[in-house]
């Protein structure tokens, strides 16, 4: 039987395969190039925002108060006994349908000579008031027609992009004002005739004698609207003059925001209003009437003393869009200062200031390049960028003391600030 050969003492001495021996050395290898990963300068994390052509709009934001319009306090003409007063406030009057209050003179009203007098002055003042006020009417009524008519020939050219946006805001703003004169300008007729009516009442009260003049005196609703108070409830002896009630249309209504002097400054008659936060589902449309001429002191919640300035705007949108706003409701209001519907804008926190200087940082080829920019307007959250960057361009936004030139940088996208 056949034995299988020994090994050869040389095979004996034969060592380990030769990949085996470079295994130390690969190992080694793949420490030192681990340590290297783990030393090597990782990209700086950065919030990056790109720069984009669109609208910008710049606001002056503060807080507001509606108010009614035209509103009348109703007084007592003479002195005498008041009936208690009835009403409430919200209810429904019709002017010289509705009998607000009702004064027992018992003959007080009886006049003498110099009270006689005097009374006939009233009525023939109230005489020139009310036709001042049927003049003022009509010149509203003509400047309301022409108005109009401009802005419904404006409106065809700017359909046509003939006219200008800003013309065209220009027109609508005037004929949106002359309407708002011609309501203005009945109301203060309406007005005048009663004022009239009740000084020819105490005039022919106080020449009377007997039982006419111990008849109570009537007092009607000046205009047509709602009583927004009652000043006077219970019955009482009122002297001449005593407010009693107030009356007015809720549904005619502006508001007065209170801004600060420099910021009342840059805003001007026709400025877009927005306002918000007044409780329904949108913002509500309006534009500025007018800036008082006169600021006031207030004291801010921090102690602060600010000069400040009511401004003052109509609604444009219809009575429809706000049908349970009232008087003295707040308001959240945005004036409009500027806008450009076409701005290169970046975001604001991407903007600083060196050495009077502005710069920004630009992403490029994963590196933060710092470029020289000059910048416009700006509301808070976007800047509009003259020169400088490009449009599509990203940059660094909110940079800290990590990202100088050149920095290596790992963008992260978020949206404007």
């Amino acid at each position: 039987m056949n034995q299988a050969p020994l090994p050869s003492p040389a095979a004996k001495k034969a060592g380990p395969p030769a990949w085996r021996r470079q295994l130390p050395l690969a190992g080694l290898l793949l420490l030192v190039a681990l340590i290297v990963v783990g030393l090597w300068p990782r990209p700086t994390p950065v919030e990056a925002g790109s720069v984009t052509r669109g609208p910008l709009v710049v606001t002056v934001d503060e807080e507001g108060m509606t108010r009614v319009k035209n509103r009348y306090v109703v007084s007592a003409p003479v002195a005498g006994q008041l009936r208690r007063i009835d009403w409430k406030a919200g209810a429904v009057v019709e002017a010289g349908r509705t009998v607000l209050a009702t004064v027992e003179t018992g003959g007080a009203d009886f006049l003498d000579a110099r009270g006689q007098a005097q009374a006939e002055a009233r009525v023939r003042a109230a005489e020139a008031n009310r036709d001042a006020a049927l003049a003022q009417r009509e010149r509203a009524l003509a400047a309301a027609k022409m108005f109009a008519n401009d802005f419904d020939r404006l409106q065809q050219l700017f359909a046509q992009k003939v006219l200008s946006a800003q013309e065209f805001d220009a027109a609508q703003m005037r004929a949106t004002t002359a309407q708002q004169d011609e309501r203005t300008a009945e109301f203060a007729v309406k007005i005048a005739q009663f004022e009239l009516q009740q000084a020819e009442a105490i005039l022919s009260r106080g020449a009377g004698s007997g039982a006419s003049s111990a008849e109570p005196l009537v007092i009607t609703s000046p205009v047509s609207g709602r009583i927004l108070r009652v000043m006077q409830e219970s019955a009482r002896v009122v002297p001449g003059g005593f407010p009693l009630l107030e009356v007015g249309d809720p549904t005619d209504l502006e508001v007065r925001i209170e801004v600060l002097s420099r910021d009342g400054v840059a805003v001007r008659p026709g400025a877009r209003v927005l306002l918000e936060q007044w409780g329904g589902p949108g913002a509500l449309a309006a534009r500025v009437r007018h800036v008082e001429p006169s600021a006031f002191t207030k004291i801010s919640a921090l102690g602060v003393e600010e000069q400040r300035v009511y401004v003052v705007a109509d609604f444009t949108d219809g009575v429809a869009q706000r049908p349970t706003l009232g008087d003295n409701y707040r308001v959240e209001a945005r004036i409009v200062t500027w806008e450009n519907a076409a701005a290169l804008r970046a975001p604001a926190g991407a903007l600083f200031q060196r050495g009077g200087v502005w710069q920004a940082f630009v992403i490029e080829g994963g590196r933060a390049r710092l470029r020289l920019v000059k910048v416009g307007r700006g509301n808070g959250v976007e800047t509009e960028v003259l020169a400088g960057i490009a449009e599509g361009a990203q940059v660094v936004v909110y940079p800290g003391d990590k990202v100088i030139a050149d920095t290596r940088v790992a963008p992260l996208v978020v949206g404007a600030r």
